[in-house]
């Protein structure tokens, strides 16, 4: 039995594909769209899902929608009563609503069935967040939470998971949500791209939390791990923040009223340079949200008093945050997967079918995230071959190397040698962490490597940290507290002794966003890091994703793209390797 899953019409639209209750394939719609982010319907990647499943339309026997207009229909109504939002409020929620009435005959059009049309379920946002989490986690019994903006008029929620069932168990709703709490103070800072609280969550380690008074004004902390916002510092639930879910480049207008610019100052114009204060005041939102995420999390703690928790929703992440619950609540036990955003709520509608609807056993786990495309040989030599002027006039070199053994060991040694590689391998990465299959991968070793790659690779701002991907047998080597995580969805700290051998994956406050490598989840990419480990004694490499303010690249000649336009030394394409300048 097949089902697909999609997230439509709202951030990151996504599809993914289950066969009997095994993952075939799961992918966002930007990666194909080249839009990052992109709203609308996910067309490409229904048909891309299909394709990797090598299946036709007529296969599919149902299909989830992480969406469900018809829920708290009576909470809406009374808070359009008792509220009176303005009409551009009311108009976006409006033109939404008719998108996803559509989405029968939208997605008959896309899937091109003649005729067949699968079961449709709408899935309520905030289970299917709930369901991405709990049923591919490894846990039979679990506490799940999930934190985001808003979704179906809520905002947090929690479950308690057995088996093959997930029972809600508390919601939090619209207009109160830690997600726009976080969003109003990153516009404030000048960041106003959506998706661009992780540029805040990089910033905060370089201030100092000196305006934590004044912020937890904007929240209040009620028992049982409930909470509220002040709303006379939003505006998100009077005239609305211009929410727009159309087709392209989603966008969300200023959410933050002028009582928050009376309490801090002047915002900052994204132009403007940033100063210490706003480092500052970066550094009191993380703190500030830390402490309400985890008021929250010790509330449902107390409510299940289950010691494992999976975790979903956009504020999830928040791997700062994440790194730190083990030390800052009772859970022993942390479970997330890597599209924990709303391009997850594709992943969670499908399973939610599955076994809420359906009732069907449980028999899949996430354990790596690659359940995007690949590409073989052929591919990337068509692509050399469109690009081959490019690189002739560059005077680069093409070689193939015989076996991945020869390859790692090549890569290594330019890895060591100071050179920044593209790495390009397998199967797509799902979510927005490149797990070392489409990476920029550079020496860790190397303080200038930060500023290297942000300056002339990826054209961004200075702060903005880098990752270190570590084979897992060595990551208690090097960092205080962790545990495996494949995902790259934890920060810890780097051990004082080791903060000097890896500087440029070392964040400012001496932590880092780890992801641990297992020979058997990617063995190619372990074999590198391997190879580099017995050439220099580090058994990690510096990790970031393979692009230049664009999505993460998809196929071979947008990774040749990326590679001629910026200064990039090496691109290993398969077994595929190109230098430029020999």
């Amino acid at each position: 039995m097949y089902i697909l899953g999609i997230n439509a019409y709202h951030g990151d639209v996504s599809a993914a594909l289950l066969r009997d209750g095994e993952l075939v394939a799961a992918v966002e719609e930007e990666r194909f769209r080249r839009i990052k982010h992109v709203a609308g319907f996910p067309s490409e990647a229904v048909r891309i899902c299909l394709r990797m499943g090598g299946i036709q339309a007529r296969d599919v026997a149902h299909v989830g929608i992480s969406r469900n207009p018809r829920a708290h229909l009576l909470r809406k109504g009374l808070f359009a009563l008792t509220h009176r939002p303005g009409r551009s409020l009311i108009g976006d929620r409006a033109t939404n609503y008719q998108q996803i009435a559509k989405i029968p005959d939208t997605l008959a059009h896309v899937l091109g069935a003649n005729g067949h049309r699968p079961a449709l379920h709408w899935v309520e946002h905030h289970p299917a967040h709930l369901a991405s989490a709990f049923f591919v986690s490894p846990f039979d019994e679990a506490a799940v939470c999930a934190i985001d903006g808003f979704g179906d008029f809520v905002s947090t929620s929690w479950a308690i998971g057995r088996g093959t069932a997930m029972r809600v168990i508390h919601r939090t709703y619209f207009p109160h949500s830690l997600g726009l709490l976080y969003l109003a103070l990153t516009q404030y800072l000048g960041f106003w791209q959506y998706g661009d609280e992780f540029k805040v969550m990089g910033l905060a380690p370089y201030g100092q939390p000196e305006f934590v008074d004044p912020l937890q004004r904007l929240v209040r902390l009620k028992p049982g791990g409930q909470f509220a916002l002040d709303l006379s510092y939003f505006s998100h639930w009077s005239d609305g923040g211009g929410m727009t879910w159309t087709d392209g480049a989603p966008t969300i207008g200023r959410v933050f009223t002028g009582r928050l610019e009376r309490e801090l100052g002047p915002a900052r114009t994204p132009d403007e340079p940033l100063t210490p204060r706003h480092e500052a005041i970066a550094a009191s939102l993380q703190a500030v949200f830390e402490t309400a995420a985890f008021h929250v999390l010790n509330g449902l703690y107390e409510r299940t008093r289950l010691p494992r928790v999976c975790l979903a929703g956009g504020c999830a992440m928040n791997s700062v945050a994440n790194g730190k619950i083990r030390e800052r609540t009772p859970f022993r036990e942390v479970y997330l997967q890597p599209a924990s955003g709303d391009n997850g709520t594709a992943l969670g509608a499908a399973y939610w079918v599955w076994h809420q609807e359906l009732g069907q056993p449980r028999r899949f786990q996430m354990q790596h995230g690659y359940w995007g495309p690949t590409f073989d040989r052929q591919s990337v030599d068509a692509a050399i071959a469109s690009r081959r002027q490019e690189l002739d006039a560059l005077g680069c070199r093409i070689e193939t190397m015989p076996d991945d053994e020869a390859l790692c060991d090549w890569t290594a040694a330019r890895i060591a040698d100071g050179l920044v590689v593209g790495w390009f391998q397998g199967a797509m990465e799902w979510g927005a962490r490149a797990l070392g299959n489409r990476s920029i991968l550079a020496d860790p070793r190397r303080a200038d490597m930060r500023d290297i790659i942000n300056t002339k690779i990826k054209f961004r701002e200075r702060f903005r940290p880098f990752a270190p991907s570590v084979l897992e047998e060595a990551h208690a080597d090097y960092f205080e507290g962790s545990v495996p995580d494949p995902f790259m969805m934890q920060v810890y700290p780097v051990r004082p002794e080791k903060r000097d051998v890896i500087p440029a994956v070392t964040h400012v406050d001496g932590s880092g966003r780890l992801q641990t490598v297992s020979r058997a989840s990617n063995p190619i990419y372990w074999q590198l890091i391997r190879a580099f480990e017995r050439r220099t004694g580090v058994p990690i490499v510096l990790n970031t994703s393979f692009n230049e303010n664009e999505p993460i690249v998809h196929q071979p000649v947008e990774a040749l793209d990326c590679f001629l336009r910026t200064r990039m030394d090496v691109l290993v394409l398969g077994r595929q390797v190109i230098t430029k300048g020999v």
